[in-house]
Formats: C-alpha cells, sequence, structure tokens
C-alpha cells in the first residue's frame, strides 16, 4: 500500500478541525482531514430535520458566544451573528396570577419593573446589574488571552487586580457566590442555568464556576447570539475556505489506529489505508484519541443534556399575555429555580430522571428568518430549540428510547402550564402525519458525531488560565510533541469557538 504524507493530518472535520486547517495552509503546510462521517461539520452542521419542510435546522449546537472576532477576520469568513433583543424570559405564577421575569438584553426600565413584579422591590435588579458588572470585569481580561499561550494562575489574577471578582468566580463554588448576591430563588437559578449547560454539576461544585465563566466570556462581552443562515453556514464557509487554500478533506474515512513516532505520525484508516503526517491534531474527543493510540482513556463527566428540534406551525400564546415573539427570542427557560435545578441534580446523581425537567428554549427563526423557505416563514413557521439539562448518559443506558420518550413527555407538560394552549397543537406535522419533534440523548450525540458519553464538551472543561506550575504552553499538547488536540477537550476548548483550532495551529507552526 503506498503510504500518503502530508505536513499535518487533522481527525475531524468539525469547525475546530477546519480552523486548524485553513490557518495551517495559509502558513504552507500540506494538511489533509479525515472525517468518519459522510460529511464535514461534527456538531456544527444544519440539516432539514423534517421531511417536506425547507427549514434547515442546527442539530446540535445553536447559539454562538465563543466564536473571537480575530478568527472571523483572520479568515475573511462571510459569517455573522444577530443580537438577539431579548435575553431571557421565565414565566411563573404568582398569587394565582401568570407572569414572567422578561430581561431585554439592552437594560432598560421595562427590566427593573419585571423584576419589581417578581420580587416587589428594585434589590434584585440592582444586585443583577451589580453581579454582572463584575463578570464583565472578569470577560475583558479574559477574552484578550483565548487566543494567545495560556496564562497562568497567578498571571491572570494579577492582570484582574480585584481578589473580590477572582474570589466569587474562581475560588468559591459558585452556590456561594449566588447565595451572597441573591435572595430570590427563581433569579437565582436563571443565572445558574450558564454554569450547568452541558455540564452535570451541583452550583456547589467548582465545575460550575468554569462552565460559567466559559458562558460569560466571549469576545469579552459573553452575548449569545443566533447564526445567520443557522450553523452549518459557518461549516459552510470554512469547508469552501480549505478547498481553496488547498487542503484536501476525506469524508468516510475513519481512523483506525495512531502510532506517534520519534519523526512522524502514522495513521491507519478502518480500510486499512496507511497515512503519515509529520504532526496530528486531534478534533475528536481525548478519550477517543487515547483509544486510537491504544492507550487507557482519560475519565470524564458524562453528557448530560438532552436537546429536543421542533418546527412549528404556528407560535403559541402564553397565559400571562407575553408576546411569544419575546418569550422565545431569547432563552426561555422551564423548571429552572435554583432550588428546582439542585432538585433535579440529585434525582439525576440517583439515577432517576428528574420530575420537573429543567430546560431552556428558544426560537432562531424569530431572530433569522432566513433558516426557513420564504413560504414557510410567510405561513407563521418557526423552529424550536429546547435544551434540557440534568440528564446524564447513565439515565439512557437501560432503555434510551422510553427515557427519550418520557423526557420528552415531562418537558412538554412544563412548557404546557404556562401556554393557552397545548404547544403538540402547534407543531407541524410532516408527511405521514407525524408531529415535527425529534428528541437527542447523550448517547444518541455519542453514536452521531461521537462525542464520549455525550459530553459536549469531551471531558471536563478547564479554567481559562494553566497552574503556575504547569509547563503547557497554548493548552493544546498531549504526551507526544508531535500530536496536540485541536478539538473541545483542549484547555479553552468547547462550545462554538474555533479557539482550540487556532491555538493548535499556532502551536504547531511554532515547531516547524
Amino acid at each position: 500500500i503506498i503510504m500518503n504524507s502530508f505536513d499535518v493530518v487533522i481527525v475531524g472535520a468539525g469547525h475546530n478541525g477546519l480552523v486548524a486547517a485553513c490557518y495551517l495552509a495559509k502558513a504552507g503546510k500540506k494538511v489533509l482531514v479525515l472525517e468518519a462521517n459522510d460529511e464535514v461539520g461534527g456538531a456544527t452542521v444544519s440539516t432539514q430535520a423534517f421531511t417536506g419542510f425547507d427549514a434547515r435546522i442546527s442539530s446540535y449546537s445553536y447559539l454562538v458566544s465563543l466564536l473571537p472576532d480575530k478568527i472571523i477576520s483572520d479568515l475573511n469568513l462571510n459569517f455573522e451573528c444577530i443580537s438577539r433583543k431579548v435575553s431571557s424570559y421565565t414565566p411563573y405564577s404568582k398569587n394565582g396570577k401568570d407572569d414572567g421575569l422578561l430581561i431585554n438584553r439592552t437594560w432598560d426600565k421595562s427590566n427593573v419593573e419585571s423584576f419589581n413584579r417578581l420580587t416587589g422591590s428594585n434589590n434584585e435588579s440592582d444586585n443583577w446589574q451589580r453581579f454582572y458588572d463584575e463578570v464583565s470585569k472578569f470577560a475583558r481580561i479574559v477574552a484578550p488571552t483565548l487566543l494567545a499561550p495560556l496564562p497562568t494562575r497567578s498571571e491572570l489574577k494579577a492582570k484582574l487586580n480585584n481578589d473580590q471578582i477572582w474570589n466569587m468566580l474562581i475560588e468559591q463554588p459558585f452556590g456561594e457566590t449566588l447565595d451572597q448576591y441573591f435572595t430570590d430563588d427563581l433569579v437565582k437559578g436563571v443565572v445558574l442555568t450558564d454554569a450547568l449547560i452541558g455540564t452535570f454539576s451541583s452550583a456547589y461544585e467548582i465545575q460550575a464556576n468554569i462552565c460559567f465563566l466559559y458562558h460569560l466570556i466571549g469576545n469579552g462581552s459573553g452575548e449569545w447570539k443566533v447564526p445567520k443562515g443557522g450553523m452549518g453556514v459557518l461549516v459552510d464557509e470554512l469547508y469552501k475556505l480549505a478547498l481553496d487554500l488547498g487542503v484536501e478533506i476525506r469524508v468516510n474515512s475513519k481512523v483506525k489506529s495512531i502510532k506517534a513516532g520519534q519523526h512522524l505520525v502514522e495513521i491507519v484508516l478502518e480500510n486499512q489505508e496507511k497515512l503519515t503526517g509529520n504532526f496530528l491534531l486531534s478534533n475528536a474527543a481525548p478519550q477517543v484519541l487515547a483509544k486510537l493510540q491504544g492507550d487507557a482513556p482519560p475519565k470524564s463527566l458524562e453528557g448530560s443534556q438532552i436537546k429536543i428540534n421542533m418546527l412549528l406551525a404556528r407560535l403559541p400564546k402564553f397565559k400571562s399575555g407575553v408576546d411569544a415573539k419575546d418569550a422565545f427570542a431569547g432563552t426561555l427557560h422551564i423548571n429552572e429555580t435554583f432550588s428546582q435545578l439542585e432538585k433535579a441534580y440529585n434525582q439525576a446523581k440517583s439515577g432517576v430522571l428528574p420530575e420537573e425537567l429543567p430546560f431552556e428554549m428558544y426560537c432562531h427563526s424569530l431572530s433569522d428568518p432566513s433558516v426557513l423557505s420564504p413560504e414557510l416563514s410567510q405561513n407563521g413557521y418557526h423552529t424550536l430549540t429546547l435544551f434540557g439539562i440534568h440528564t446524564p448518559a447513565n439515565l439512557f443506558d437501560e432503555d434510551g428510547e422510553k427515557i427519550k420518550q418520557l423526557a420528552k413527555e415531562r418537558a412538554l407538560l412544563a412548557i404546557n402550564k404556562y401556554l393557552l394552549e397545548p404547544i403538540e397543537d402547534c407543531l407541524a406535522r410532516d408527511s405521514d402525519g407525524q408531529l415535527c419533534i425529534e428528541v437527542k440523548s447523550p448517547l444518541d450525540l455519542e453514536k452521531e458525531i461521537a462525542l464520549p458519553r455525550g459530553n459536549i464538551f469531551h471531558k471536563d472543561l478547564s479554567f481559562p488560565f494553566k497552574e503556575d506550575d504547569s509547563t503547557m504552553k497554548w493548552g493544546v499538547e498531549t504526551d507526544h510533541p508531535r500530536v496536540f488536540l485541536c478539538g473541545a477537550g483542549a484547555v479553552r476548548g468547547g462550545g462554538v469557538s474555533g479557539i482550540a483550532g487556532h491555538n493548535a495551529a499556532m502551536a504547531l507552526l511554532e515547531l516547524s
């Protein structure tokens, strides 16, 4: 068998792998990207999920915050994200009356009034502004470091120069910080959600702190935006650029084994073809890379989220009277008070699906109608995404389809409490008369896009710095000097960011 040789072989054609490929090809490297599936994109694809409907659903990842503007400009990508007018809406019933905490992205008088109706004073809205002002100070310090060599813990702390903020975000469990800042159970829960998305953790575990930071540091603002045209547009742009730069991309090319030597890395595919590279970048999870190298995979948290994609024939109406275009435009929180989140975590930890499943929903097409055909848009159709938390992979091991069905039923029942009509009545039906709704468990994510136990971050997230005694430079290094991580499993990986891809490329270019 003729052995093909490349400067760099990248395993996995998700967005991080493609970002790395583009930077390396621009630097003149001969790059090969290998993708096990029959299309590129990994978790950043868009699909027409429902037969007969021209609607582009962001199948897995769905919002963008961490993708640095610098990567878009460096690679001259035709990709933009849209700001959402509404940050979040959380419905509740109080004294027999339906209402909701509506928070507009730009702070205004209506935000204060909404907090006041919930809590009876301005205290929590004042605390909210004070808390997020502190967080933004941290974000503005961290964001510029994400595309540079890793700062040490001491360097970043000195750069922040604020022991109070450092302690509340880094040192003490996030739940204790929330206890200090807020008193209302619902307000505390809304803040806590950003510490739990994709992470199976109590509020009082440091893993929640790390998750919270990644949700709030993107581009120094932490704003979560809607990818125009759907998440797949980012992949389409990267794919076209990579090909234009001379990158070779092979789909249906699953890797069987990787052997890193002193001078070369040898890759054997499932079809027995052998390839070599001077370097290898792994956009696969560290656990997958370890198996391919014949090593024991590192231990990590399981994925703990369930994703439900829907197509609505019309928007439902809320009992509170809030306009559905406001409620669904931002993040709609259901069963996510602080106490509900902690209870759900403890139930899931004991091995049962939470009775009150915590989840959030948002409607991509309200911000970006381009994901729908003009006909669907004119007729009032909308996409709807539901992201449930505290549903770890082990809950689905014995009878995954049954638990998926139960989770779907509990989610729909929970949202229906706040609607004038069941959301099922608003869902579109396909040509077979089936409701346009699909459910993806952590095990589905493992099967479809090789996320170990469905962990969307590949492994436990790490703080965006290194310990003072660490010899890492970029946070992409492995035990072998010719093998680097370029995916979510790198330090500062996770989310749709391209950061790990950029940093792996920079680490490699320093060596060659």
